[in-house]
């Protein structure tokens, strides 16, 4: 008798979910608790597993559909323990996530003989005619889309004598439609409910990176030899981070109805890229890991971002967030607060930069940094003596030590 396969509670006040991808397609096996299909929430990607070992008899959702919690999406047949077994290896596998994608997707029709969308026309046009070597083949392929040297220098009205403008040919400007995925229709409500329930500003400082840049070159091939991991930065700005939250405990803070939430411990957020966009996990209780511990964690949590197998507990919560846009080459930006926090440390590209030391002018590695604050609840002077003192301690980062 064939058993459901259900979408299982995913965490409170989450009643819908989307579809993913099928791991297994109908008609293959998959042993017991073997993931068959990822589910999309607002929050993660869950992986539901065979309840027995089985084969899929029939697929009742596919890619993209939504899914009420405890709704059937599909049946497995069960089979002998073991039977699935002929698949365990790497090339069955592979095969078997090939056919599944082909049997479960439904991607939208598309006539052979029509034009290439338009990302593949500047894929293989421009590359006939500039070198691939060319790092302003890019740049170069969309200006010749757009008007020929000789066509730019004409006047006006030699070109309104010339022939008419060739009208585009049918199906070339082209759009696709992609549904909004639960994560991003998250990210978008929280976002403008931010702008919409908080009194935003930002202000900025900058940093010297010089004495992080040398302590972390000194010590990062044994700290790699020893746990495994680089060294990074952001570790250093959640130390400095957690030390400037203490000095200013309204930063950590929130509201809730008409009062002030001052939270007496520290759970820091750290937006990461993951595979369907920005996730904020939490470093719960930051300020009683150890140096390494925070490494250790960042790594870990960045990595499972990226594999979309973050757990939901791991997303929620957090009293103060970090996010580093250097990390894509951002000089200075706005960050937006992750509601219902007061505030978040925007961290920016390293460069070289002329300063002024002692009379005189040198190159120095300098950071911007900026923090968005609920000013409801944040004052200018409470913002302004905290990014001092994440600059204080950056400089100095053996204040984190000594505690002064």
């Amino acid at each position: 008798m064939a058993v459901e396969l259900k979408v299982p509670s995913v965490g409170e006040s989450i009643t819908e979910v989307q579809i993913g991808q099928w791991l297994k397609g109908e008609g293959q096996t998959a042993e017991k608790d073997e993931n068959l299909v990822e589910i999309e929430t607002d929050k993660a990607t869950v992986e539901i597993s065979a309840p027995v070992s089985g084969r899929i008899s029939k697929v009742l959702k596919r890619t993209g559909e939504t899914a009420t919690v405890g709704e059937v999406i599909g049946y497995i047949e069960p089979i002998a323990e073991g039977a699935a077994k002929g698949q365990s290896n790497d090339e069955a596998a592979a095969a078997a996530k090939a056919q599944a994608a082909q049997a479960i997707q439904t991607p939208k029709p598309r006539s052979d003989a029509g034009p290439k969308p338009a990302a593949q026309r500047r894929d293989s046009e421009p590359a006939a005619r500039t070198p691939a070597s060319s790092p302003s083949a890019g740049r170069a392929a969309d200006q010749e889309l757009v008007f020929s040297p000789k066509e730019q220098a004409a006047p006006p009205r030699a070109i309104q004598k010339s022939k008419p403008l060739a009208q585009p040919a049918a199906g070339g400007r082209q759009e696709d439609v992609v549904p909004m995925s639960p994560i991003r229709r998250r990210i978008a409500q929280r976002l403008v409910e931010a702008q919409h329930n908080a009194a935003l500003l930002t202000t900025f400082n900058e940093v010297d990176m010089s004495a992080v840049m040398a302590l972390r070159n000194e010590h990062k091939q044994v700290f790699f030899e020893r746990y495994g991991v680089k060294l990074g930065f952001m570790s250093f700005f959640v130390k400095a981070a957690i030390d400037a939250l203490k000095l200013v405990p309204e930063v950590n803070a929130s509201i809730r109805d008409n009062d002030i939430i001052y939270h007496n411990y520290f759970d820091i957020g750290i937006a990461v890229g993951g595979g369907k966009g920005l996730v904020v996990p939490v470093l719960r209780n930051a300020d009683r890991l150890s140096f390494a511990e925070i490494v250790l964690t960042i790594a870990d949590l960045a990595h499972r971002a990226r594999e979309n197998s973050l757990q939901l507990e791991e997303l929620q919560g957090g009293t103060f967030t970090i996010s580093n846009g250097g990390v894509y080459g951002s000089m200075l930006s706005t960050p937006i607060v992750n509601p219902p926090q007061s505030g978040i440390l925007g961290l920016h590209a390293i460069q070289d930069r002329p300063v002024a030391r002692e009379g005189q002018v040198v190159i120095r590695p300098m950071m911007y940094l900026a923090l968005t604050y609920d000013h409801r609840v944040v004052d200018g002077q409470g913002a302004v003596t905290f990014l001092k003192r994440i600059k204080e301690v950056i400089e100095e980062p053996m204040r984190m030590l000594v505690e002064i």
